[in-house]
């Protein structure tokens, strides 16, 4: 499975882990950027996942009659 193809879940667990390693602080630079890219791609994807759900909610709630909508 790409990144592309990662759940939410999936996608924040990866991302975890990625800052724990960056923490850790001992890969090389290269290693260090090479998994700070793969991090932002992640950070991309996620807030695109949550986009792609508010506006999912945005779509079901104003379908709701306005009494309902709180």
């Amino acid at each position: 499975m790409t990144s592309d193809e990662l759940s939410l879940e999936e996608a924040l667990d990866d991302l975890e882990a990625i800052v724990s390693y960056l923490e850790e602080g001992k890969m090389s630079l290269e290693e260090s950027l090479a998994l700070f890219e793969k991090g932002i791609h992640l950070v991309r994807q996620c807030r695109l996942s949550l986009e792609k759900a508010e506006q999912r909610i945005e779509i079901i709630t104003g379908e709701l009659p306005p009494d309902l909508r709180g």
